[in-house]
């Protein structure tokens, strides 16, 4: 019997720990918006929504991510421009705004003009004619999108080129990662590029490996918004579907608003996730 008490006894096997539930930093409440592409008529009610909730709720800290892709496709993307670089710095809310790959495309095209025939093939000619530009007709020339080029960089503001030149790449908050298209599997965060934070896509979206954070994303459309283990992804087509995204994110919980426009009348709405 005693020796029965010195007998090798088999090892127990730890419990294995649940994965922990991402959370917003204590105290604080996170919004991320989506592609807005030219859609002021969405951004401005969802905009005011937002502050209200702020006001409402009165966290220590309310921060607002936008997530790129402010121009193109939609009627009134110099608009939305204008109204993102001037929203009020004092009324309790943090902006932040990231910088997506039609940003980068407008940008290229103000310091190299002949991209112009590129950028106009995936939406820029909505943002000229929001400027009162036009392409040129004589599409092969490089002095017409020279000139264009010229005429574009005249009229922007100084408030909106020192919003386009600011732009972020990616914000960490809490739990949650912010880049405009997601990040590459098989780096850490830290190590995604600009090139994969503005651009990538079927890799990141297909693969199931999570990251060390959850990636709040846009740039690749959807019919609703996607919300798992290991991305949300907030484009949800506003340029035709009439249809703005944000998430509000607050401890472990999460929320979805949305900005829709049915019959000329724009609503702001709950989405049950």
């Amino acid at each position: 019997m005693i020796s029965r008490l010195f007998q090798k006894k088999k090892p127990v096997a730890a419990p294995v720990a649940a994965p922990r539930t991402p959370a917003a930093p204590e105290g604080q409440v996170v919004w991320a918006i989506g592609d807005i592409h030219g859609r002021l008529d969405l951004l401005e009610p969802l905009v005011e929504a937002i502050i209200a909730d702020a006001a409402a709720s009165a966290p220590d800290r309310t921060m607002v991510v936008f997530l790129g892709d402010y121009i193109d496709r939609g009627p009134a993307s110099a608009e939305v421009v204008r109204y993102l670089a001037g929203l009020p710095a004092d009324n309790g809310v943090e902006w932040r705004f990231l910088k997506g790959n039609h940003e980068e495309a407008m940008l290229t095209f103000l310091d190299d003009p002949a991209f112009g025939v590129e950028w106009c093939q995936y939406g820029g000619g909505a943002t000229l004619r929001s400027y009162g530009l036009r392409e040129p007709d004589m599409k092969h020339r490089v002095e017409g999108w020279r000139a264009l080029s010229l005429d574009l960089d005249h009229r922007l503001s100084a408030a909106e080129r020192a919003f386009l030149k600011d732009l972020e790449l990616s914000i960490t908050v809490g739990d949650y990662f912010f880049a405009h298209a997601g990040a590459r599997p098989g780096k850490t965060l830290a190590e995604q590029s600009a090139h994969d934070l503005m651009w990538v896509r079927r890799s990141f979206l297909d693969s199931e490996d999570a990251f060390e954070k959850v990636v709040v994303h846009g740039h690749t459309p959807a019919d609703a918004v996607h919300l798992d283990h290991r991305r949300i992804g907030l484009d949800t087509r506003a340029y035709d579907s009439g249809m703005l995204s944000a998430v509000r994110l607050a401890g472990t919980r999460r929320a979805v608003i949305q900005a829709v426009s049915a019959d000329g009348i724009v609503r702001v709405v709950p989405v049950e996730i």
